[in-house]
């Protein structure tokens, strides 16, 4: 039984998703994400699958919840797909988390390319050239990167890169 419950809500469109929140900014943002990552807002928390939760929010009992908050659970930097699969995980009682040492460390898509040329051996302009941006946006990208990775070298930066498995090559 539990198995088909669990297959029924991972094959469903949209599941219903309830936020609880503190702030009411905060609610409309945990709202505004919802959608963004294929879910409907639930109208009540009876008929919600799963509740949307920041950091100092109490939730209910009885019914799966996931927080996002950078201190208490996911970050908030997760992008509208990754939410997505986060709160269909959830919502059939998986307990999601990011690697070890990664909540920190997201990088932005912008920086995902910036580190797929680095393991590629680009330079600095080279990266720039390849990606129609600046050599200065590069250097300020690729500062995001270390500074994420803990990384003090190019080489080093692809290699927790790849075993992370932000990158392949």
């Amino acid at each position: 039984m539990i198995a088909s419950v669990s297959t029924a809500l991972l094959d469903r469109p949209g599941l219903l998703v309830a936020v609880a929140a503190t702030d009411p900014v905060r609610a409309a943002d945990l709202a505004a994400r919802i959608a963004l990552a294929g879910h409907r807002l639930a109208d009540k928390l009876a008929e919600a699958e799963l509740v949307l939760a920041d950091a100092e929010a109490r939730t209910p009992t009885g019914i799966p919840v996931l927080r996002l908050d950078a201190q208490a659970g996911l970050p908030l930097t997760l992008s509208p797909a990754q939410l997505g699969a986060a709160i269909r995980a959830a919502a059939v009682g998986l307990h999601v988390t990011l690697p070890h040492g990664m909540s920190d460390a997201l990088l932005t898509p912008r920086e995902l390319e910036i580190l797929v040329c680095l393991g590629e051996g680009l330079s600095n302009k080279s990266i720039a050239r390849s990606l129609g941006i600046s050599a200065h946006t590069v250097k300020f990208h690729l500062e995001a990167v270390f500074t994420k990775l803990e990384a003090g070298s190019r080489a080093e930066a692809v290699a927790k890169g790849l075993r992370r498995g932000l990158i392949d090559l």
